[in-house]
């Protein structure tokens, strides 16, 4: 039982400490215009021109930190002529990036993705209306246009980065999902998920499982701890090979450790 407790006690710990992995709240874009939301929260939204030019809408009633930058991921064939055009208004501000630039390389630790920097801005920004256009010689160019510093992340910003990252790498970086394991911001995750998934099944090992079975008046006859084991192990192979889903990878530790934690007689009545 103490053990138990410790180990509830250390998983909680590590879930409650376990930081944002990445810089920037993963968006993919899927419309020509974006509204942007809290724009001093630190997002990358990634986009790919299809004919025409993206538009991204900021509107503020109050003074605001704006910073922009344009960035375009390192592929095979990466197209360095994304240009972002910073206006208030319909006043141009600043323009970064474009075929004249001076695109750097810059490397991203926490996913391992290499991009090329095309520049950044930054103003204290008055109320009104900005937008930021994205454009190139002919709209067909991948881009990743970062908006905002704050380096925020909830837990439903925590699974949407999740949802959407294996996409990402697979779209803008021709990598796999499953490559995603050996990076940071992978291994965080999987921590920060089965350290979830030990506490559910420590919860329902301590306190709810002899329950149970005293309420239904009998011993608990659970399935094979083996085919637990084999089924945790399929769940884990098939959410980090396709959309690395957090209820896949939960559900895959509650099953392993719930195994683990299992022994004869445990749940026996008295």
């Amino acid at each position: 039982m103490h053990s138990a407790i410790a180990a509830l006690s250390l998983a909680s710990l590590m879930l409650l400490s376990a930081g944002p992995a990445l810089a920037h709240q993963p968006v993919v874009v899927d419309s020509d215009t974006t509204e942007v939301v809290d724009p001093e929260i630190s997002k990358a939204y990634y986009g790919v021109l299809s004919g025409a030019a993206h538009t991204y809408v900021i509107t503020s009633d109050i003074e605001f930190d704006l910073y922009v930058g344009i960035l375009v991921p390192d592929s095979e064939t990466p197209k360095r002529d994304v240009k972002a055009e910073i206006f208030r208004g319909d006043e141009l501000v600043e323009s970064l990036g474009g075929v004249n630039a001076e695109w750097v390389t810059f490397y991203e630790p926490f996913a391992q993705n290499t991009y090329w920097d095309g520049g950044e801005y930054r103003l204290r920004a008055a109320p009104g209306v900005y937008s930021v256009r994205i454009s190139s010689p002919d709209n067909a160019s991948k881009y990743s246009l970062a908006i905002g510093e704050i380096e925020y992340f909830g837990l439903e910003d925590r699974a949407n980065a999740l949802a959407v990252l294996p996409g990402i790498q697979q779209e803008f970086f021709g990598t796999s999902a499953f490559e995603l394991v050996g990076t940071r911001y992978g291994l965080i995750n999987l921590l920060v998920i089965y350290a979830a998934a030990l506490v559910a099944a420590l919860l329902y090992t301590v306190t709810l499982r002899r329950p149970l079975v005293r309420l239904i008046g009998g011993s608990l006859r659970g399935i094979d701890k083996r085919f637990r084991v084999a089924a945790a192990v399929v769940l884990f192979a098939v959410a980090i090979t396709t959309t690395w889903s957090p209820l896949l990878l939960f559900a895959s530790g509650v099953l392993l450790f719930e195994a683990l934690f299992s022994r004869p007689g445990v749940a026996q009545s008295r």
